[in-house]
């Protein structure tokens, strides 16, 4: 079996032809091609299933929104005032509680 150091074909100062450098450039540029079409797709892919998810989920809290729209034309949702002596600080929430609610 010959190495690649004993096969002239491969030896160190063979320099490839033209028509090797035309075929390795046109192999190049056609997988550049089918690479990029291949992006295209799957950007394509991802876009519609964020969409699809999207909407989906859209669809499946409709009802929470409702509710949520409907308590608030109820006053029963009120975003500037913390209900029930809570206080509300930073986002940070604190309930106080007497010691006749204190788990024992």
């Amino acid at each position: 079996m010959d190495s690649p150091r004993q096969n002239p074909q491969f030896g160190q100062g063979a320099q490839p032809g033209p028509l090797a450098k035309l075929i390795a450039f046109v192999l190049s540029a056609g997988f550049l091609v089918l690479a990029f079409m291949f992006s295209l797709v799957a950007l394509a892919v991802v876009a519609v299933l964020g969409v699809v998810l999207g909407g989906w989920l859209w669809w499946k809290t409709r009802a929470l929104r409702k509710q949520m729209e409907q308590m608030r034309e109820d006053g029963q949702f009120d975003r500037t005032a913390p209900t029930g002596g809570d206080q509300v600080i930073e986002g940070e929430f604190i309930r106080e509680i007497g010691p006749e609610q204190r788990l024992r």
